[in-house]
């Protein structure tokens, strides 16, 4: 029987095939013989406590790369019982915010009615993706979540380098990185955190940044042997790829293995298959658990098939249900 795999994502017109990891994902589910079919967070809907949606089937070419106009197709929608899909794949990219939220619940509801959703709702609510690391100190550089200024002004007058940034944000948006003797400290602050009504994160500056900030995909507790390191561009703090970072792809150390040992039970037990964790020289900075992103880069210098990878830890989940 067909596997049915339903994906909820951006609007797949939006999508760069050369680079977008949904796509990678799709041509693997599509490559292992699974039907796939599309949905945008406007589609899904309860009625009546069950769990529904307007579905697109898809097909993704497998040369995506290099026809940039024509890489998909995409059927009429039509309505469909979203519990009984085989699996549900959240690729909705951030901000996460009411309506993310929302789309949990909703694919919560398919999850009872039979569905797996990868990754799990309720760990997709629960685990803010800045906050998250902080449940592994020994892996986490000094860092502090609070609106209080008093405590980020002390943090910082402890650490000297700090970064501070929002809990929400995304693609290095929102960062900012404050040295010693910066006079903007205070606006930057009460800027950040709205006067004191919203929390945020402070992190001593770490140095390695000019490196590149990791970028580490984790599939059902297992990394993938190759990170990509997202570089800062000249003058820059932020190695984000949405933020001009240059991305280089290159083999785990010892220190990101031992990282990823100490995270991976709990992202198996909380129902997270697949996984990005931000790394900088040898700390854990974020989490990644909505839509991480970065496996067409690896792919492409390594000949990894992470796609595939992801698909064959799904396939394993069915069979175990």
């Amino acid at each position: 029987m067909t596997i049915r795999l339903g994906v909820v994502m951006d609007p797949i017109h939006t999508f760069n095939p050369k680079k977008d990891t949904t796509v990678v994902l799709m041509q693997a589910a599509l490559a292992a013989g699974w039907e796939v079919i599309g949905f945008e967070q406007g589609d899904l809907w309860l009625d009546q406590g069950a769990a529904k949606g307007l579905g697109r089937r898809l097909q993704v070419n497998a040369d995506a790369h290099t026809q940039p106009n024509h890489w998909y197709q995409a059927d009429e929608p039509v309505p469909l019982n979203l519990g009984e899909l085989d699996v549900l794949l959240m690729r909705k990219d951030p901000p996460f915010d009411s309506e993310y939220v929302y789309s949990t619940y909703i694919l919560e509801a398919a999850q009872r009615q039979g569905a797996l959703v990868v990754n799990d709702p309720q760990s997709l609510r629960d685990c803010n993706e800045k906050v998250f690391a902080t449940q592994f100190p020994d892996c986490c550089p000094p860092v502090l979540v609070t609106r209080n200024n008093k405590l980020l002004r002390e943090f910082h007058k402890t650490h000297s380098d700090v970064i501070f940034k929002p809990l929400d944000g995304m693609g290095g948006s929102g960062i900012f990185r404050v040295k010693a003797d910066d006079p903007n400290v205070g606006v930057i602050l009460e800027t950040l955190t709205h006067f004191g009504t919203e929390t945020i994160m402070a992190q001593r500056y770490l140095p390695e940044i000019k490196a590149g900030d990791k970028r580490i995909l984790v599939i059902d507790g297992e990394p993938v042997p190759y990170s990509l390191a997202r570089i800062p561009s000249q003058g820059e703090t932020r190695g984000n790829l949405a933020a001009g970072g240059t991305g280089v792809a290159q083999p785990l150390s010892e220190r990101d293995r031992w990282i990823v040992a100490q995270v991976a039970p709990s992202l198996v037990a909380k129902g997270l298959l697949f996984v990005g964790l931000d790394v900088i020289g040898d700390y854990l900075t974020e989490i990644n658990v909505t839509s991480p992103t970065c496996a067409r880069e690896i792919n492409n210098a390594f000949d990894t098939d992470i796609g595939g990878l992801l698909i064959a830890a799904i396939a394993k989940r069915l069979e175990a249900k």
